[in-house]
């Protein structure tokens, strides 16, 4: 049989959830809305419905789902950082390993629909009956604000916890050591360096990195990210160092 594809998929769901009347809204994000496609792209399902609706949204996806190949596997997070969206996500058997269906259900009251352009780009609309697909205007000034608070935080953080690499290769205990250093050394340097360089998307850490980065800062941060030994992590951590004050320290708090 041939596999599914993402066409098949998403015709079938648009045909089953635009007739009811509690859905209001269907639309691709992702790869899809920064026309990114390719082989390995899943599908950003996003659909609105009634408040009340949401558990009767997820029934319908589901049955269209299996309705074109059965569900190998099924996940819904437990609690999402935005208020009254939801979310599941399904691996079907007949559209392959990367063609998932993560499916994000919003309540009509969510307040913010994940629609602001600079951070999500252009939302690929499939329907939308109420005119609820609007790009909401972008506060850089608030923005520009959280993002001088955070870097004060960063370069607190950064100063603090660079023991904690340190002492555990002190001890012997390179995975300690190595679990610090990717979450208290890199991970805040990659947040730095998205300020600069991608603020609308400054907290999506490795996400996007490829397309946000200029190419020399990604090349850069690769032979960070990439360890051979405990020799190279010392002398990779100092190099964070010395790049996370070069930035962080040009920059008012």
């Amino acid at each position: 049989m041939d596999q599914l594809t993402r066409e098949q998929i998403l015709d079938a769901l648009r045909q089953v959830l635009e007739p009811q009347d509690h859905v209001l809204a269907m639309w691709e994000g992702g790869a899809a809305a920064f026309g990114r496609l390719d082989a390995w792209s899943d599908i950003d399902l996003m659909v609105v419905v009634h408040n009340e609706k949401v558990n009767e949204a997820f029934e319908i996806i589901e049955r269209a789902l299996a309705s074109l190949s059965p569900i190998e596997l099924k996940y819904s997070p437990a609690q999402l950082p935005w208020p009254g969206i939801y979310q599941t996500f399904y691996r079907l058997r007949d559209a392959g390993p990367y063609l998932l269906v993560d499916a994000a259900v919003l309540q009509e009251s969510a307040p913010d629909k994940l629609l602001t352009p600079e951070i999500h780009s252009k939302a690929v609309v499939y329907f939308d009956k109420v005119g609820l697909v609007q790009a909401p205007p972008f506060d850089w000034l608030a923005w520009q604000e959280r993002m001088e608070k955070r870097i004060g935080i960063l370069r607190v953080m950064f100063d603090l916890f660079q023991n904690l690499i340190l002492k555990e290769l002190n001890r012997g205990n390179r995975l300690e050591a190595l679990a610090f250093y990717q979450g208290y050394t890199l991970r805040p340097l990659v947040e730095a360096l998205r300020i600069q360089y991608q603020p609308a998307r400054y907290n999506f850490h490795t996400r996007y990195a490829y397309y946000d980065l200029p190419v020399d800062v990604v090349e850069r941060l690769e032979n960070l990210f990439f360890i051979r030994d405990e020799n190279d992590l010392r002398a990779k951590r100092e190099q964070a160092e010395s790049w996370f004050n070069q930035i962080t320290l040009a920059k008012p708090v």
